[in-house]
Order: structure tokens, then sequence, then C-alpha cells
């Protein structure tokens, strides 16, 4: 992952976020591999960026598959709220007897 922030970077581009989501099992297997290690990484970057950053994916031996999309605003914004963790908090739920307590 280091390698192509330091890709990024060199290009001039903002890294926004990097998540390690760590080792997941794949959906299908890839070249009989079964699971793999999953990075994210949200950037704001010239188009121009995406073909030399796409082009080290597929030199690197290690990669086995990469996506690399565009975010509209919502996506964004969305994107925004969730690194703040305002989709992590713990909702309260109630039971049928807190509910009749209520009542």
């Amino acid at each position: 992952v280091d390698k192509f922030v330091k890709v990024l970077k060199k290009a001039k581009a903002d890294v926004i976020n990097i998540e390690r989501w760590g080792l997941r099992k794949l959906a299908y297997p890839i070249q009989k591999k079964s699971t793999g290690f999953y990075n994210l990484i949200e950037f704001s970057a010239a188009p121009e960026t995406i073909g030399t950053l796409e082009t080290e994916f597929r030199r690197d031996e290690s990669v086995m598959r990469f996506l690399t999309t565009a975010l509209d605003k919502f996506a964004v914004e969305y994107n925004a709220r969730r690194r703040k963790g305002e989709f992590n908090k713990n909702k309260k739920t109630t039971t049928k007897k807190e509910e009749e307590v209520a009542l």
C-alpha cells in the first residue's frame, strides 16, 4: 500500500483516507487463492494519475485484483460522515418490556 501511496504523492494527488481491511475470504478463487488482504485508498487526483496508478497495480505481482472508481458528490459526503464515525454509534434497541413500561 505504501508503494501506491508514494505513486499518488509523486503525482501530487491528495490522499484522503487509507483503510486496511485485513485478511478476508474472496468471493471466488483467484489464482488458486481463497483469501486476500483488502485495502481501500480514497484519494483526489488528476485523471492522468489514474492510468499511472493502474499501471503500477498491474506490474505488482502481489496485487490479485484492483478496482478504481470515481465517487459522485453523495458518495464523497457519505464517506466523510463514515470517517467521522456517524454510522458506528450504538443504537439503543428497546425490548418489549421497555415498550410496555413506556405505555
